[in-house]
């Protein structure tokens, strides 16, 4: 794309060193670049682009996108925010796909990533291809691996850029996970949605945005996005659910969810059993019973948000039924990897996520069976929550085994003794503390017997362990098959 067709479609506040240059590219990242690339001087937490723009330079960049001149001889299109410009010119890089999509996005504090997978299972079951980006990759159907994503919303670039791959493809409908950073850092802006879907609101992420309010104004952003034409998906039972509804537009169609309060489509009459859950779904004047392979009151939860987007997406309830009720668990969302004992590998990683696992294995725990939970918080990251998980833990629990999570650059033993902090009493019969991860899980088999349920919590689907400098393979379901012989 000329460097021309840019500067008129993006607002550029001055343009130094003018040369209608062929731009093939967009790059942040001075150690990836590609030459004949634009570099975008992004100022991020800890370090701030414009430092690497020389570097970038002598790797092949050929423009400058920043906030301030740089002594570099190559045109630079100076923009007060890089961090919102960059949207902009990724949108008219890769000619707004969004606009000839069927885009769905789902935000929330906890399920975004098994609402996504449902969503994607229904609309195939339904014959209707989908598309779906999130937490653990993108691909283009379900029966597809995925490609790797470094976020849980890639950034402006890599989202555009992923979105018209998907309409290259002929994939007409995308369903995607939107996180408050990435609404807060114009990750998403200029993507058109037909519809957002809220899952619920908790405790997370304060170490970016501070407080509650911060956070729940990131996430509106996406619904005071929505136009006329389009949908939007509200769990009433959400105590920030009223809010919500409140910015968004008057033409947009709401259809709210809900277990506890009264809503457009309900589950009622819900019964747990060993193998999963049952439930009457009602919308309007149609009752459908739902008898799923999930477990817990948050994947019904996680149902009704997939079944509310399916019927606003003109998908019979019949339909809903037989792909649901043929859907197992997403990788590392409540995965059952062993019985005897049975050990149950979860991403939760909040209080109020910790806490709808904690009950739902309960559920499971035999009456002569102990809950045992395994669990860590990541370091550099909100320092609150620790004691909060701490003291549901052992509220929840017989017995917890208190480990490391991703501790980063922060002192594995201050994150333990900050969850500990939130504990009533510290009994050594059944409060054990073991900061090294492989270790802890060896000692959950030697504090467990066949009765007793086992939840690791934290990391679910990841494979890696971030460490103060390092960042090692580390999977928890790889580990429960060597520990657990």
């Amino acid at each position: 794309m000329d460097l021309s067709t840019i500067i008129k479609n993006i607002k550029v506040d001055e343009v130094l060193n003018f040369n209608d240059i062929d731009i093939k590219g967009i790059s942040y990242n001075s150690n990836t670049i590609n030459s004949h690339e634009i570099f975008v001087c992004l100022k991020g937490e800890h370090v701030d682009g414009h430092n690497f723009a020389q570097s970038a330079f002598e790797k092949g960049a050929v423009a400058l996108m920043c906030e301030r001149p740089l002594n570099i001889e190559i045109p630079q299109l100076i923009v007060k925010s890089t961090q919102e410009s960059i949207a902009d010119l990724a949108a008219i890089f890769y000619h707004n796909p969004s606009f000839e999509l069927n885009l769905m996005g789902v935000t929330g504090t906890n399920g975004k990533t098994t609402v996504c997978h449902l969503v994607q299972k229904i609309f195939e079951h339904a014959r209707k291809k989908c598309a779906l980006i999130g937490t653990l990759g993108y691909k283009l159907s379900s029966k597809d691996d995925y490609l790797e994503a470094k976020h849980t919303t890639p950034q402006a670039p890599q989202m555009q850029q992923t979105l018209q791959k998907i309409l290259k493809s002929d994939v007409l409908n995308v369903i995607t996970e939107v996180s408050s950073h990435a609404l807060e850092q114009f990750r998403v802006k200029n993507c058109k949605f037909s519809g957002a879907i809220f899952t619920n609101l908790t405790q997370d992420h304060l170490d970016y945005h501070i407080t509650m309010e911060n956070y729940f104004n990131a996430k509106a952003k996406l619904f005071k996005s929505l136009k006329g034409d389009s949908f939007a998906i509200i769990n009433i039972d959400d105590k920030y659910s009223k809010r919500l509804i409140e910015v968004i537009d008057n033409g947009v169609n709401v259809l709210t969810y809900g277990v506890k309060n009264k809503a457009d489509l309900m589950a009622k009459n819900v019964e747990f059993m060993p193998d999963g859950v049952k439930f009457d779904c009602v919308y309007r004047d149609k009752k459908v019973n739902f008898k799923l392979h999930l477990n817990g009151m948050f994947s019904v939860y996680n149902s009704l948000a997939a079944i509310g987007t399916a019927i606003l997406n003109n998908i019979e309830l019949e339909i809903v039924k037989e792909a649901l009720e043929d859907t197992r668990s997403v990788a590392g969302r409540f995965e059952i990897v062993r019985t005897n004992p049975m050990v149950i590998v979860d991403y939760a990683h909040t209080p109020d996520g910790l806490e709808n696992i904690l009950r739902a294995a309960r559920e499971l725990t035999p009456k002569n069976g102990n809950l045992i939970c395994m669990f860590g918080c990541g370091g550099n990251r909100d320092c609150t929550k620790r004691p909060k998980m701490g003291k549901i833990a052992q509220q929840l629990c017989d017995k917890i085994v208190i480990t490391s999570d991703n501790p980063r650059q922060e002192d594995p033993q201050q994150i333990i003794t900050d969850i500990l902090s939130g504990l009533s009493l510290i009994n050594p019969k059944t409060v054990f503390v073991e900061a090294d991860r492989h270790l802890a899980i060896k000692l959950l088999k030697d504090i467990s017997n066949e009765n007793d349920v086992l939840v690791l919590a934290g990391k679910g689907h990841e494979n890696y362990q971030i460490l103060a400098d390092k960042t090692i393979h580390f999977d928890d379901r790889e580990e429960v098959s060597k520990v657990f012989l």
